[in-house]
């Protein structure tokens, strides 16, 4: 058996996770107390419920009651109901009080991750007797960065920070030391607001208040940072045409990766049979210009490409709080110009592959190859222009209606643009090339 006591939490949760059942559960409950709660800490979701499972309720209770709020909330949350059930009536009536007021925040607020575990005083008391408490309680606080002052009803009315009761006399009153300037965060705040905030003031931890001002907890910025992580992998799921995934990649069955990713398969498919459908409208044209379906992969993709480009550049600036609705006009007027330059560059680029290939020989075009070279070039300047302007605006849209902007992912955006570029590109070909080819 490892011996696993004078190793970091953090190495054996990483050494427990390569064990099977039986010998990940034996190492795990041969850990002392303090141990098992520190490694607890450092398991994915699917192995913590995996070793609840396996332990007794005296050892589960031991593990829960010691837990920090804030993790025993995120555990909470991964668990079925009946296991939730379980775990709560294990824990203390302190603890149980603690664990049942989190869990009734809404799940994307911030009091969902804020612990009640910090240092709070009265303006009355002197900076000795405020240290001494420190002495006392501070092992069980989450960050003894700031002293919370509240008055006779618990709201919060100013924050000092340690060194400002280091570097004071003794018999100095907290009051003395307050500039009545506090910055806090209501329990009901979602979380990607914030972190503008935390961001904003350089703050690595933060009161949380309830809508009446009542200091109910705080919150740390390393507690942020890993639900920041959380919601940036489903955004980027979301973004490349799936649903985000509850586990990681190698925690999720083959039916759930199905699962995810087979509903949007199946909408882009019946949007790809558009395509179909809009090649099969130009079948005549075709059939006289067979030489114009050699260009079509690659006008659609281009136009694809620059859509998902847009869509991208968009959804993240929305995600950071650079753009907000207000601002789809001066997106609109910066991607038109954007699209007409970048379709510009490519209809060049085509336009010259085209001749190049007519003169030297590679290939040849017919009698009316410059026609050809045109309906290219041209296409793909109102494609990539459409391409651009569909990726940038989508998001908008979406987000007016209330819907995540991620969803316009870039497969939905390549797929609406494949549709509509068959259109464009016959239609100015049939513009060039009537009474020649057509």
């Amino acid at each position: 058996m490892v011996n696993f006591q004078n190793q970091h939490p953090a190495d054996v949760a990483e050494q427990l996770r390569d064990m099977d059942n039986d010998e990940r559960n034996l190492s795990f409950l041969m850990l002392t107390p303090e141990k098992k709660t520190e490694v607890f800490r450092f398991l994915e979701p699917s192995f913590q419920i995996k070793i609840i499972k396996a332990l007794g309720n005296q050892e589960l209770s031991d593990v829960l009651n010691n837990l920090p709020p804030d993790n025993r909330t995120k555990l909470f949350e991964n668990f079925p109901d009946y296991l939730i059930k379980t775990s709560i009536n294990l824990l203390n009536p302190k603890e149980r009080e603690i664990a049942l007021s989190l869990i009734g925040y809404k799940k994307n607020s911030i009091a969902r991750l804020m612990t009640p575990h910090y240092i709070q005083t009265k303006a009355e008391k002197t900076v000795s007797e405020v240290l001494s408490f420190i002495k006392k309680e501070g092992k069980k606080a989450e960050t003894l960065n700031f002293v919370y002052v509240v008055d006779n009803e618990n709201k919060l009315i100013d924050d000092l920070r340690i060194g400002q009761l280091l570097l004071a006399e003794s018999d100095t009153k907290i009051s003395e030391l307050m500039d009545h300037h506090v910055l806090a965060i209501t329990t009901t705040t979602a979380v990607e607001d914030a972190v503008e905030i935390f961001d904003k003031y350089d703050r690595s931890a933060l009161p949380i208040i309830t809508e009446s001002g009542v200091l109910v907890g705080i919150v740390t910025f390393d507690d942020i940072l890993d639900r920041v992580q959380e919601q940036t992998t489903e955004e980027i799921q979301k973004f490349g045409g799936t649903k985000g995934l509850e586990m990681s990649y190698t925690e999720s069955t083959l039916f759930d990766l199905v699962k995810k990713r087979a509903s949007w398969l199946v909408i882009l498919f019946f949007g790809e049979m558009l395509t179909a459908s809009a090649m099969g409208i130009f079948e005549g044209e075709i059939e006289k210009a067979v030489v114009l379906a050699l260009f079509v992969p690659l006008i659609i993709s281009s136009g694809g490409n620059s859509g998902s480009q847009a869509a991208s550049l968009i959804i993240r600036a929305m995600a950071l709080k650079e753009l907000k609705l207000k601002d789809w006009w001066y997106v609109m007027k910066k991607e038109l110009l954007s699209g007409v330059l970048l379709g510009a560059i490519l209809g060049s680029i085509g336009f010259l592959r085209i001749l190049l290939w007519q003169k030297i020989g590679f290939y040849n075009y017919g009698e009316f190859w410059l026609e050809v070279a045109l309906s290219v070039s041209v296409s793909l300047v109102f494609i990539v222009l459409w391409g651009t302007l569909s990726g940038s605006l989508i998001p908008f849209i979406l987000k007016s209606l209330k819907m995540d902007p991620a969803t316009a992912s870039a497969p939905f955006v390549a797929t609406l643009v494949d549709v509509t570029g068959i259109i464009i590109f016959f239609s100015i070909a049939a513009f060039f090339l009537a009474e020649k080819l057509l």
